[in-house]
């Protein structure tokens, strides 16, 4: 497996059991590590959904300011109540919920006018649960389908004679960090004490059944209410206040009420009077009552057009908690570019819509635990990734500066534009000059090593410099010695005028510079150049962990084998007959020195004689 497999497969371990924690976390509740991201983005697919009228089965009476002017108190009195209830009831509705606490006796005769009231009625009164540290706390005992049902210190009940009138339901809600009520819980415990919510309690009673408690759903009847953990039913608001019919108390009290305004209703008595304080804040609104928060869920409950996220629901969420990071990881290591980004892009894309128009069709997707899952593996795995590109693009620039320092510049570049140049032999014309120092293997014998790398360090920088100021390349040092080819990467009319310059150049400057050198060193080494033109052979030599380009075939040789010739005869230089042609009547190049020809000259290893043409430098100090 490659280093870059194996990257890609440890990130995408890492990122799969990322994304299965939380969603096994979510799986059990809400992930507290993203509840404000799910606000957020709840009440953000709430807009986009936008209001939508409250189905009619549930008309809101409130206990607004107008009757508390009308009145003159508030609370209002129990007497007050229990005239209020006698009129509610007179219109025939199914069933009256009072969102009120009445936990504390009031003057006897209006608690006992309230208790006939409610005799009198279908009624369910409020009741709420003391939680300790004020939070709904919830435990997990997998033998037990009511154990995550929330687990309260203490419950505050009616008083005695109202208890014995009338039903009571627990009206608690849970609310996000944000505040707002997401879920109403159907059910909670407190010790071996069981209550019913306030919702359920008003919803059983109006469709005269019992209801049927089963792990994530509750049975009234036929209807089945999917819930979510905790048995909690989760809520989506309608709108902003009195989307929910809604009517002032005073209107009821003065009888302006029709009968066909209540018969048949859900009646929800609760108090929206200003400074009240029991008020939230959604989507919609930010001081909805909270006798409309319950009427909504009663209403999801009658007519089951609540919001749906149950055990599956959360499920898929685990699902796509796992799957989304594990897809952008893959797509990051697939595709490390424009195309790869714009896959991205469209996987989250596609992501949201599905999850939006779930929201829309009720089912409420999670938003946050996919994109928490999701949104770290690939930032970090990007990261990582742009760091070890960065450190690969410093590795190459290094290899590539290294590259020009062995191959010539225009041959490295040309690489780099063109991987697969001479991947196959090529035949084509080129100059081919060689250059050697004379005497240098018995001179290196005693410099010694340090000396001898110097001195070579020398000879190749000056035969690097004219080579790349003539336009050649070198295609190798050997030793004491360098072959250097004008024609590539792509042949050109000038390469035989150009080799020509070099030949002269190095011939001057190989001279300079051994003048240069102590007397100790410079009387005992001298050098030599050949040059040839014909048609060589270009192409990569080596396997395929390392390759070398060079030009092989007779013209080679021959450019090789003309240094014993100028040797022979004393020259500095020994070039052919063809390369004095291709040269042409530019024959300025030679003007610096003495050129002599040509001799028919035999080459050692080569049957034949070959026209030669010798050059002798003139010293420019």
């Amino acid at each position: 497996m490659s280093r870059r497999a194996f990257q890609t497969l440890i990130a995408l371990i890492l990122a799969g059991l990322w994304g299965a924690g939380l969603g096994l976390a979510h799986m059990q509740g809400d992930v507290w590590l993203v509840d404000r991201v799910e606000a957020t983005m709840t009440d953000l697919r709430t807009a986009i959904r936008g209001q939508k009228p409250a189905p009619g089965t549930v008309t809101i009476v409130a206990i607004d300011d107008e009757v508390v002017r009308q009145e003159g108190s508030y609370p209002l009195a129990r007497a007050t109540l229990a005239r209020l209830i006698d009129k509610i009831t007179e219109l025939n509705p199914k069933v009256i919920g009072i969102d009120l606490l009445l936990v504390d006796p009031g003057p006897e005769d209006g608690d006992h006018a309230l208790a006939l009231s409610l005799g009198r009625s279908t009624s369910v009164l409020a009741a709420a649960a003391v939680f300790p540290e004020g939070q709904q706390r919830i435990e997990t005992n997998p033998d037990d389908p009511l154990s995550s049902i929330p687990s309260a210190q203490r419950f505050l009940l009616p008083t005695k004679p109202f208890v014995d009138a009338a039903a009571v339901g627990v009206v608690n809600v849970s609310t996000d960090r944000n505040g707002t009520p997401r879920l109403v819980p159907m059910l909670f415990k407190s010790g071996d004490h069981i209550e019913a919510s306030f919702p359920l309690r008003v919803v059983s009673l109006a469709k005269g059944v019992e209801p049927t408690i089963e792990p994530g759903r509750i049975l009234l009847g036929e209807q089945t209410i999917r819930t979510d953990t905790g048995q909690a039913l989760p809520l989506i608001f309608y709108g902003t206040r009195s989307t929910i019919r809604t009517f002032s108390a005073a209107d009821v009290l003065n009888g302006k009420l029709s009968r066909d305004s209540i018969e048949g209703q859900i009646v929800v008595l609760g108090t929206t009077v200003t400074a009240g304080g029991d008020v939230f804040p959604t989507p919609f609104d930010p001081v909805l009552p909270g006798v409309e928060v319950i009427s909504t869920a009663i209403s999801h409950l009658m007519n089951g057009d609540g919001i749906v996220r149950d055990r599956s629901v959360r499920l898929v969420d685990a699902g796509v908690a796992v799957g989304l990071p594990l897809v952008l990881v893959a797509l990051l290591a697939w595709r490390r570019n424009v195309i790869g980004l714009v896959m991205i892009a469209c996987t989250i894309l596609a992501w949201l819509a599905i999850n939006m128009a779930a929201f829309v069709n009720g089912i409420w997707l999670s938003a946050a635990v996919p994109m928490t899952a999701a949104i770290p593996p690939a930032v970090i795995f990007g990261a990582v990734q742009l760091w070890l590109g960065k450190r690969r693009a410093q590795h190459f620039a290094r290899q590539s500066a290294l590259l020009q320092q062995i191959q010539a510049p225009g041959l490295g570049k040309w690489l780099a534009r063109n991987p697969g140049f001479l991947a196959q032999p090529v035949r084509q014309d080129a100059a081919v000059v060689f250059i050697d120092l004379s005497g240098f293997t018995g001179l290196s014998e005693t410099l010694g090593p340090n000396p001898t790398r110097e001195l070579l360090n020398g000879f190749y920088k000056v035969v690097d410099e004219e080579v790349a100021a003539c336009g050649g390349i070198i295609t190798s040092f050997m030793g004491d010695g360098a072959m250097i080819l004008f024609g590539l990467p792509e042949p050109g009319i000038d390469d035989a005028f150009n080799a020509a310059r070099c030949c002269v150049g190095l011939c001057h400057s190989t001279r300079d510079w051994l003048a240069s050198l102590p007397t100790s060193i410079s009387p005992r080494i001298g050098f030599k150049v050949g040059a040839h033109f014909g048609t060589v052979v270009a192409s990569r030599l080596g396997g395929g962990s390392r390759q070398q380009i060079t030009a092989t075939g007779d013209t080679v040789n021959v450019a090789s084998r003309l240094m014993e010739v100028a040797a022979g005869h004393g020259a500095e230089l020994a070039l052919s007959e063809e390369m004095l042609q291709a040269v042409g009547h530019r024959s300025s190049p030679f003007q610096s020195g003495t050129l002599s020809g040509p001799l028919e000259t035999n080459i050692r290893g080569r049957a034949g004689s070959l026209a030669i043409w010798l050059w002798q430098g003139v010293s420019r100090q």
